[in-house]
Parts: C-alpha cells; structure tokens; sequence
C-alpha cells in the first residue's frame, strides 16, 4: 500500500521546490494514510506516501528509493544477499530494493516477486530509474512539464497537482473510452500524460536523449500443458495456493463476494491459516462460503450504484471509468476500513482463463466461420444482419461477417461504432484522424504468439483489459478506502498456466469440471464454482436520461452532434431503445472533464 511521486531535471540539475512535491503527495494521501516522506537534492525529488509504521523512502549514501507495493519474495531475497555478504538495518523493503539495485542493477525488477511500483534516484551515475509490475497492478504516470523536467506520481491527480501540468485533453482517448468504458493503459484523456507499461523499466539519465521504456517481462503463454486433467488441475491448484499464502503475508482478511474466484482464495486462506480468517462480505451469496470455512465474518451495507455516483466515479478514477461496480468495490472497502488495511480479493479468473461470455462467443462464431468461405460469409451475414439489427446499433449476424479478432473488438466495445460515429461530430471525427478503439485489439490479437483465436484473445485482453480495467478498478477502488488489494488470481506464474490450460480445463461447461472445480473440487461445491453467464456490467439503475441533461460540458467539447445525442436521449426515454450503457459513459465522462479540465 501506499504512492509515489517525483520531479526530475533530466538536462541540468535545477533547484527543485519540495512544496510542489508535498502538493503532489497531499492528492494521494488516501494511498499511504500514515503520512508521507520528502527527499530533494539538486534536480531530482522524490517522495511516497506511506502507511502507518511502513518505510517507503529510504537514502543510502547515493541511493535513494520509493515505492509502492509489497515484495512478497522479500525474506528470500534477504537471506540471497546476505549469502553475499550484505548487512540489513531493518527488515524494511526500502532498503531490501537498494541492495537489490547495488547487486543487479536495472535487472533488480527481474528478481522482485509482488506488485510493486518504483523510483530509484543514482546519484553517482546521474539517473533516474523507474519500474512497474509484471501483471501492472501499481500505477505509475509521467509527464514532460513545461520546464523540460519529467513528472511522475502514482495516480494522474498527482501530476494535475503541479502546476506546470499542460491541459488539454486528447480526443483519442475518448474514442477508446466510448468503446471499452475505460481509458486504456496506452492512453490519456489528458494528451502528454503517459503510463508506464506493465513489466516496463525506464531509466532517465542526465544529460542524456530519454530513450522510450524497456521491458523487463513478457507475459507468454506456450504449449498447452499435457497428461491427465486431475494432474494439469493439481498443478494449477498448487500454483494458486502458493499464490494465496504469499499474499497472506500481512493480510488481515479478505473480501467475499460469494463467487467461485472469492470463495476459492477464502477457502485456501483457510486451509493455511491456523486460526478463523476475517471475511467481509459484499453481497447475499457470501454468507454459505463464510460459514463453510468458519470464517470471522461480517456483511459489507448492500450498496446499489446509482446516477448521482457519476461523480464517485470521477473522484475515484481522475480519467473517465464506467463501470458501475467499481463504486459497490469502493463501497465494500470503505466498510472493511475499520477491521482490515489489507486484505485478498477474487479479482481476475474469468478473464484471464479466457472463460467468460466475450470467449464463448468468440469461439462459437469461429466455428461458423470455419464452415463457409469468406466469400460466401460475408455478403450473407452483412445482408441477414442489415434485416435483422438490434436497437443498441450491432448485430450477431452481422458479426459473423467479419474476422474473428474484429468480431471480438466490436463485442467488447460498451458503445457500439455505429453510435460512435453519430455522436461525433464532423470536426471531431477528423480530429480522430482515423482513429478507432477497435484496431487495438485487432492489431494485439493479430500479434499474438497463438494460432487459437481463444488464446489470442486471451492475450490481447491480459496486454489490454487487465492493467486499464480490472487492475485499475481493483487499485483505485481500494486504495480510496485506504485498503491494500491482494490479488493472487492474478499471479504472473498462475497467469501463464491457466494460458497453457487444454481448452476443456478452461470454465464454460458444467460447474466443477474446470481447473477449479477440479482442483478445489475437496474445498467447494458444484454450486460455489458456477458462474454468471454475462460478465459484463450494466448501467445503474435511474433516469439517467434526466440526470445527462445537466451536462454542459459535453456541449462545449464540440465533440458531440446535439441532435443524434438528443435522438439517443429521446429513444431511451420512450423506450424505442436502451441507451442506458451510453448515457452512463456519457454522464461519467462530463464529470471526469469537470475535474480535469476546471
């Protein structure tokens, strides 16, 4: 848990002014509420917000380090250096990583096991260096200020705090964000501002060009594992316990949503912990699992999303993020505030076994495709699907036209393109210059290391939706309620067995057949391991037609054509079409302007 932030003059070593730093800090104090720490020399400053009784900067000689995160691998990595001959003060992971640094330079994120993000200043070799995860689940964002020196802080309101920050926003970023209902981690709503990429490395030095950032890791899939399902299922059970333990480390509990992926960690927390394990409860179907496991339980307030938290949204996230959950996420860890500060969630199975509604589609229609040739699929199923459209502006039929990494982009997107380019107008499609949300998946799936469009899109979704999406949601949800998220269904190792599982292991078909059901089949019943058939998100419940029409902003962008927003508006209304999940993007993105761009 915690933040971090700096200000480095990459040309000459100018004065820094710590009061802008501790301005950039007080932003993100709900990530370290134990206070912050400030280090300034000559051209560099460096700071962290912290949690109470944790060290996250630390000076050694020419050496200082922040960070944000926990090294899981922390007492392995001690007793290595130690066989080396290196000394420990303190059992603090700040001076852990600056031993690390003297020993393996720039490879030092190589050796780190956890979720960690950080910024190492070397004094006698004059640079800056800058590190983020493998999986990206600790944020780091950067920016060139207009003074020349680089800006970085945990969270975009860290850098909005400077006030040599340029505004302006980055229409691309809206095309993205219409589509996938986040920004995703390759762009910006506010243009200049950059995010590390996962498993990224970028080391500043003075006086020096900035080359763009090195990765340090690649996430790949390989071979699918091969023998009997018991056994592919154990090796994937005993990964997943590994990872549950090592994030138990200073945990406090977990919060139980009651689906199979939270009731899975709960029931490893259990079996490793010699005493009742704390459980917070966000929702009815918690309860069973808590009692099975006789966990320390207690129940989160129920908490239903509605339009006026639109502005939830924008607090919580700075940059425009629809989905509505992440306020009952947010809701959920504000009530364990009292009783945990970290804690292990579920996040992140149905994504990254590629289980979900998105991939079943996918391989159904590959199916059909596979049947008849593109010539013959293509004007029938443009023809059948211009028949027979739907009132949200796409069409399965239609889908089934195109190419299955195409079909995929434009089933993920919350806004369909159709709508997309009615709504814009004129001057912000040429703007766009060409632009379009979809060609990123498109142009991931085709770059995929995978001939199975399953694996393919797996891939795209774990280099796309996991960082801008579901990390983000998880982060910036519990970081608000100052709780730590673990999450070890997201493991790097874990992540590359489930993308190596047969495709009858992965879920889809009856409850406990999967690599779950079978590897936890001692631990849960067939009914704690099903699933919903939709893992989407809905628009809350409201007038959320009413609730847009206070939105000025959106006028003012010139972004937006009046009448097909008010055609959409009015179609919504009479209940011609459900436009709900575009008006909520709509309302969540005027307020995100508003806080953006004052």
């Amino acid at each position: 848990m915690g933040g971090i932030a700096g200000l480095f003059h990459p040309a000459t070593p100018k004065p820094v002014d710590p009061a802008r730093l501790r301005r950039m800090l007080a932003t993100q104090a709900h990530r370290g509420p134990g206070g912050e720490g400030v280090w300034t020399a000559p051209g560099v400053a460096l700071g962290s917000n912290r949690p109470a009784g944790v060290a996250a900067l630390r000076t050694e000689a020419s050496l200082t380090v922040v960070h944000d995160g926990a090294i899981l691998n922390a007492a392995a990595l001690r007793r290595a250096l130690e066989a080396d001959g290196v000394g420990f003060e303190s059992e603090d992971d700040a001076e852990l990583l600056l031993a690390g640094w003297r020993r393996w330079g720039p490879a030092l994120p190589e050796h780190i096991d956890g979720e960690v993000a950080l910024a190492l200043y070397d004094a006698g070799r004059g640079l800056l260096f800058l590190s983020r995860d493998r999986i990206g689940a600790k944020p780091l964002h950067l920016a060139e200020l207009s003074d020349g020196s680089i800006a970085f802080a945990s969270e975009l309101k860290g850098l909005l705090a400077h006030p040599l920050l340029r505004r302006m926003p980055d229409i691309t970023a809206v095309e993205d964000y219409l589509a996938y209902g986040y920004v995703p981690d390759d762009a910006c709503l506010v243009a200049g501002v950059a995010k590390l990429p996962a498993a990224h490395r970028l080391t500043i030095a003075r006086g020096r060009p900035i080359v763009g950032p090195e990765r340090w890791w690649r996430w790949e899939g390989g071979a699918r594992l091969k023998g009997p399902a018991a056994e592919v299922a154990g090796q994937w059970g005993d990964l997943l316990r590994r990872a549950v333990r090592s994030r138990m480390i200073g945990a406090d509990g977990a919060l139980l949503s009651g689906d199979a992926d939270s009731a899975a960690v709960v029931a490893l927390m259990a079996e490793a912990s010699p005493r009742a394990i704390r459980t917070l409860g966000l929702g009815p179907a918690a309860a069973p699992i808590a009692r099975r496991f006789a966990t320390d339980h207690s129940d989160a307030p129920r908490f239903d999303p509605g339009p006026d938290d639109a502005e939830l949204l924008a607090v919580l996230f700075d940059e425009p993020f629809a989905d509505p959950r992440a306020v009952a996420d947010f809701a959920g860890a504000d009530a364990a505030r009292d009783t945990m500060a970290v804690a292990l969630l579920g996040t992140g199975g149905a994504l990254t076994m590629a289980e979900g509604e998105r991939h079943r589609r996918l391989v159904r229609g590959e199916r059909l495709r596979a049947l008849l040739h593109i010539r013959v699929r293509q004007p029938l199923f443009t023809r059948l699907g211009a028949i027979w459209p739907d009132a949200g502006g796409r069409s399965r039929l239609e889908a089934l036209a195109l190419e299955g990494a195409e079909a995929y982009a434009r089933h993920l997107a919350i806004t369909p393109r159709l709508w997309r380019e009615r709504l814009f107008t004129p001057a912000a499609r040429q703007a766009l210059n060409g632009h379009r949300a979809e060609q990123r998946y498109v142009d991931a799936m085709a770059a995929a290391p995978a001939s199975h469009p399953l694996d393919r899109a797996l891939h795209a979704d774990l280099a796309i939706a996991l960082p801008a999406q579901w990390l983000t949601r998880a982060d910036r949800s519990a970081m608000a309620a100052g709780l730590e998220a673990r999450l070890p269904l997201l493991d790097h190792r874990l992540l590359q067995c489930s993308a190596r599982l047969p495709l009858a292991l992965r879920r889809g078909g009856a409850a406990g057949s999967d690599v779950m059901g079978r590897a936890l089949a001692s631990y849960l019943p067939a009914e704690a391991l099903r699933r919903p058939a939709d893992d989407g998100w809905r628009a809350p419940a409201g007038d959320l037609a009413a609730a847009l029409g206070g939105a000025t902003l959106l006028a003012e962008t010139g972004w937006f054509d009046p009448v097909a927003l008010t055609m959409m508006v009015e179609a919504h209304r009479g209940g011609a079409a459900d436009h709900g999940a575009t008006l909520w993007q709509l309302l969540v993105l005027e307020q995100a302007l508003r806080r953006l761009f004052p």
